[in-house]
């Protein structure tokens, strides 16, 4: 018998030996990122919470808001609850166009910021909010006019196609006025401006859960308009944004300053630098909304109830996302503005707290979630069998915690270095392809129903979180042109 010792290791086991050690070498030094020398290690952790703190706060509120709206929505009934959803995402595929702008913006701002050019910080924030006004208004009409279609197509069945159609056509009232407000709030985080966006979007949300209690029902003599009442609360929140946002920057905010003029100022070369940038994520939002669209109807051919629960934890599920997208949003704007200072080492220790920092709060969301998962869905709605079908979701919810932050951390550094087809990618691979295709099998092939609905979301953040770290570890975000 030989000795295990002295046998040859086989040329292909040992190149497999290699490139696995390469591989683990590469997520090692990538991933690493002690604070540099000349920087003090709290005051890199003072700005990122700077950035990520209003931004948490915000996002929470927001998404609270939403809850709320859904709550309110739910005196209606599992078929208001159900209508609303199926509005979702035409409305995001609409918004899918200004994610161009909106993600150039952010990028091509943080690193004028870092290089000190405020000149050149004002030409795009301009030229991103006129493309966002004009584009806006002509998609207000399109989503107006062909409201049935859309929410048909979504997979709206005889008793919520009239209401989803009516909160549809109510909701494009205030899309333009929406869509500027996210370009202002695209151009404030270029900066690091999170505190004035947080404020006007907050404000947005308590006029649009006033609208709710005065409208759906008809309370303090308000008339009662239902499903309607709901989608003209919102639409009537998103005016306000716009009004106060656009004070924002009348007024000055850092770097940036808004100027009637400045908005009739075409520069083709800012215009080339944002398509490049931000087109990808553009089509990042094609990819997700479309994989979003087919995930629905999957969903939806599991009758109204299902979709109600579905909707209901979903809406929880968002409000998880919070933290992953507050640590994204201070990746984004640190990793640009590092890299307009010529230091991508200072971008990366930020980096690498954002991920740190965003990793024990989704454990700790993971503990809430187990407790409270329950108690949650009693808010919704008074079924005891959506009760039911929710609770065992939320195990799944919690396992999505690590996941989801981590790719939405690393997803917005990569942003903000302007390697935005990474991401695009990646998205396309796990939502487009991986999802749809695990949900079908799931839900179908075993039928394991609304379970194999949330197993196949289970399978596509991981995906996307390994794809998204492998990426940034390589360090080819340095070398990306803007």
């Amino acid at each position: 018998m030989s000795d295990p010792i002295q046998t040859p290791i086989a040329p292909q086991s040992q190149e497999s030996a290699q490139k696995k050690m390469g591989l683990i070498q590469t997520l090692k030094t990538g991933l690493s990122a002690p604070v540099p020398e000349d920087m003090d290690k709290a005051a890199v952790r003072k700005l990122v919470f700077s950035i990520a703190g209003p931004a948490m706060v915000e996002s929470f509120l927001l998404h609270l808001a939403s809850m709320v709206d859904t709550m309110m929505v739910g005196v209606l009934g599992t078929v208001g609850i159900a209508s609303v959803g199926f509005c979702n995402q035409p409305r995001l595929l609409l918004l899918a166009i200004f994610q161009a702008f909106n993600v150039g913006a952010t990028a091509l701002i943080a690193r004028a910021k870092g290089a000190g050019d405020p000149q050149r910080a004002n030409r795009v924030m301009h030229l991103s909010i006129a493309l966002s006004i004009v584009a806006s208004i002509a998609l207000a009409m399109v989503g107006y006019v062909f409201a049935t279609p859309m929410v048909t197509f979504m997979g709206a069945s005889a008793d919520t196609v009239e209401g989803a159609t009516q909160y549809m056509r109510f909701l494009m009232i205030g899309f333009p006025a929406n869509a500027l407000s996210l370009a202002i709030t695209a151009s404030l985080r270029g900066v690091g401006r999170t505190r004035v966006s947080m404020v006007y979007n907050v404000l947005a949300n308590v006029v649009n859960i006033i609208g709710n209690y005065l409208l759906i029902q008809g309370n303090l003599g308000a008339p009662a308009m239902g499903i309607r009442g709901a989608a003209l609360g919102t639409s009537i929140g998103y005016i306000v944004a716009a009004i106060v946002a656009v004070g924002s920057v009348v007024h000055g905010a850092d770097m940036l300053r808004l100027r009637l003029g400045g908005l009739f100022q075409f520069d083709l070369a800012i215009l080339k630098s944002v398509v490049r940038i931000g087109f990808p994520s553009m089509f990042e939002q094609f990819f997700m909304r479309f994989g979003q669209i087919i995930f629905n109807k999957v969903v939806a051919s599991l009758g109204t109830d299902a979709y109600a629960c579905h909707q209901i934890v979903n809406n929880i599920w968002q409000m998880t996302m919070t933290n992953g997208q507050s640590f994204g949003i201070s990746a984004t704007s640190l990793l640009g503005q590092s890299l307009g200072r010529k230091r991508p080492d200072q971008g990366k220790a930020a980096v690498s707290l954002c991920r740190r920092y965003a990793f024990w709060i989704s454990v700790a969301l993971g503990g809430c979630l187990m407790v409270f998962g329950k108690p949650l869905m009693h808010l919704y709605t008074d079924s005891a069998d959506v009760i039911a079908m929710g609770a065992q979701l939320m195990i799944l919810v919690m396992i999505l915690q690590p996941l989801q932050s981590s790719q939405q951390v690393v997803s917005g550094a990569l942003r903000g270095a302007g390697d935005t087809k990474a991401v695009a990618i990646v998205i396309f691979l796990g939502i487009v392809v991986l999802r749809p295709l695990l949900a079908y099998s799931l839900v179908y092939g075993l039928n394991l129903g609304l379970v194999g609905v949330w197993l196949s979301v289970v399978g596509d953040q991981t995906l996307r979180s390994s794809f998204t770290l492998y990426r940034y570890a390589t360090g080819k975000w340095k070398t990306i042109k803007v």
